[in-house]
């Protein structure tokens, strides 16, 4: 008697595993998935990120977390802009890995509104409510309530893009006062934050290659003259596919090589963060202000230790 295959069951959540496999090689982020009905966390210490989008007594709140940070380790108050240039990091870092680890992951996107999400930031710790997620066709997941389905790797892409957006968008313009950047600027700003996070994530996972590839399809666009692409384009112009709106610049890798020959992907931010205005001589690996000649010399040393940048 011929024995019928068996369909995998759903899984419960969507996003369940993904974040799971995110808190095993970055134990700095947790995130907790809140049940229908159950209110996102406030007070003690936890901020929402409609509050933060609403600019007022939450998000002083939060920036005043930033300032005695900086007083502490540096020994000097920061501009305020420079203050909410951190904050704004702190927050969009984590809360883009909402959207891109399970899109990365498993091929599902969720969509995650402000009003479904919360973040406390010194214990690392994200709870969100996932209403409504992208995946594609013949994912078990697509039976779930809230699944929609789109065609294809692209549309998928596509789904990535307007969930980060969706969820970003109000955050920039709760900060956005504050920092005294213009809508390109702020724009970049969270460009950089979705490929530096999924890019670091992929690194511990070991899958740093896959990521960059993603990254490159996810958000097109010329980069820097210097170097080449990782992708094996040649990039030694500007001319190249636009950058996606409304994000500003692109995920942009190239490479670099160490003194023994070896590659070292980098790539050049569209933003800076102003860290420099605290400590000059230690710019970021991806900072446009940081030479090659830095970046291959920071690059390597990480590379002995077995670190990710």
């Amino acid at each position: 008697m011929s024995v019928p295959a068996l369909l995998p069951s759903p899984p419960a959540s969507p996003v369940a595993e993904s974040y799971a496999r995110l808190a095993e090689v970055f134990p700095g982020l947790r995130i907790r998935e809140l049940g229908e009905g159950e209110p996102t966390p406030r007070g003690g210490g936890w901020v929402g990120a409609d509050e933060l989008a609403a600019g007022g007594p939450a998000l002083d709140a939060f920036l005043a977390w930033d300032s005695a940070q900086v007083l502490r380790d540096h020994g000097k108050r920061a501009r305020p802009d420079v203050i909410a240039s951190f904050g704004l990091h702190r927050y969009a870092w984590p809360a883009c890995l909402l959207v891109t680890v399970p899109w990365f992951l498993d091929r599902r996107v969720p969509r995650v509104p402000v009003g479904d999400v919360s973040f406390q930031r010194a214990l690392g710790r994200m709870a969100v409510r996932v209403r409504e997620f992208a995946c594609l066709p013949g994912d078990p997941a697509a039976v779930l309530p809230g699944a929609r389905v789109v065609p294809d790797e692209e549309a998928l892409r596509a789904e990535v893009r307007a969930a980060v957006a969706e969820h970003i968008e109000p955050v920039l313009e709760g900060f956005g006062p504050r920092m005294r950047r213009g809508r390109r600027a702020l724009w970049g700003m969270a460009t950089d934050e979705i490929v530096e996070g999924l890019w670091y994530v992929a690194q511990l996972m070991d899958e740093e290659a896959r990521a960059m590839h993603e990254l490159e399809l996810l958000l097109p666009g010329s980069g820097r003259t210097t170097g080449s692409s990782v992708s094996g384009q040649d990039s030694d112009s500007d001319s190249g596919p636009v950058p996606v709106k409304p994000y500003v610049g692109s995920a942009g890798f190239r490479e670099l090589t160490a003194p023994d020959g070896r590659a070292l992907p980098t790539r050049d931010r569209a933003s800076c963060c102003f860290f420099y205005t605290l400590s000059p001589e230690d710019t970021c690996v991806t900072c446009p202000r940081t030479c090659d000649a830095d970046r291959v010399r920071k690059l390597s040393a990480a590379a002995a230790a077995g670190t990710a940048v």
